[in-house]
């Protein structure tokens, strides 16, 4: 696996390009904005997502899928909910069997499947893995030491994403869970969220640390409802990623929370953001999936009521905490 196609160019998809290159693989990187695509091949440089940071001149963009599409295989840095469409678009262009790897972290809305779940549906007979773990799109292309979880039912596939990413400074560790990878990833985000929202509402650390630890009792819930391993999410993808993404400095999902914790609308915390804010759609998606399996996720289900259906911060909080006592 030496020649990859990194499919989107926002942040995560710029960095995952930067990694491939140091691991001393061809990639190329496809975006739909030529604009970006014009800013990576003349400037070496993707200046609306991650500014001030040098790419390496062998990066070659392109908008042309066709072309993109010719690599031995796809790392999908799309956000979750166009995740569908982009792989209908895909399978009208790969007459092969598909090789993929999911980076989006997310849980589709209507479906509620999970991205590997949508791949099977449209690429029957293909090939699938999943990457996830805290790590920072800036932090990965300025090459500060992070470390992934690349997880696939099949060891051996999931083995060549270690060799065409990985790097002394961006190291893959592999997993089978492809259920719990996923999962922690998305509900982490609701978290991150909900971890904002508390500190934009000034009610200090001991709050935020109460959603890490009773959030993470909720993750675990629902993957093992789901069929994950609860060894999963002590894990990269799971505590390793809530702690980066729910303390203060560059969570747009923590950043999202604390502007409406703070008395923004929905509305007005979203504008001007460069970026999908996977944790918006994703409340929607993992409180319905809870409800489906009968699991329950007061912490979740409170950052959906606040989001998407008006309900009071205060009012919320409130209703939190009157919970009764239980054993941990």
């Amino acid at each position: 696996m030496r020649r990859l196609a990194v499919i989107g160019a926002g942040g995560w998809g710029t960095a995952l390009a930067i990694a491939a290159r140091r691991a001393g693989t061809s990639v190329f990187l496809w975006g739909r904005d030529p604009e970006i695509v014009h800013w990576v091949n003349e400037r070496h440089e993707n200046p609306r997502y991650l500014p001030g940071i040098r790419l390496d001149p062998a990066i070659v963009a392109t908008s042309d899928l066709c072309r993109a599409v010719t690599a031995e295989a796809l790392v999908l840095a799309v956000p979750a909910q166009a995740m569908r469409a982009l792989l209908l678009r895909l399978r009208e262009l790969i007459a092969h069997r598909a090789s993929l790897l999911f980076c989006a972290k997310g849980i589709e809305i209507g479906t509620l499947e999970l991205m590997s779940e949508i791949g099977r549906e449209v690429f029957a007979d293909g090939r699938f893995a999943v990457l996830s773990g805290p790590s920072f799109a800036a932090e990965v292309a300025r090459d500060l030491p992070t470390a992934v979880v690349i997880a696939s039912a099949d060891d051996t596939f999931a083995q060549g994403f270690v060799t065409a990413l990985g790097s002394s400074r961006f190291r893959p560790y592999l997993s089978t869970d492809l259920v719990g990878v996923e999962l922690g990833g998305a509900v982490k985000n609701v978290l991150a969220i909900g971890c904002g929202v508390v500190a934009g509402r000034g009610f200090g650390d001991n709050a935020r640390a109460a959603i890490i630890t009773r959030g993470l009792a909720e993750m675990v819930r629902l993957g093992l409802a789901k069929g994950a391993r609860a060894e999963t999410f002590s894990g990269l993808s799971g505590l390793g990623d809530i702690v980066l993404s729910c303390t203060p400095g560059q969570s747009r999902n923590y950043a999202l929370g604390l502007a409406i914790g703070a008395g923004a609308s929905l509305e007005e915390a979203l504008s001007g953001r460069h970026g999908v804010i996977e944790g918006v759609a994703t409340a929607r998606a993992v409180t319905a999936m809870a409800a489906s399996l009968g699991v329950e996720m007061p912490i979740c289900a409170a950052v959906e009521a606040v989001l998407h259906r008006g309900a009071s911060i205060d009012a919320t909080i409130e209703l939190l905490l009157r919970r009764p006592y239980r054993p941990e």
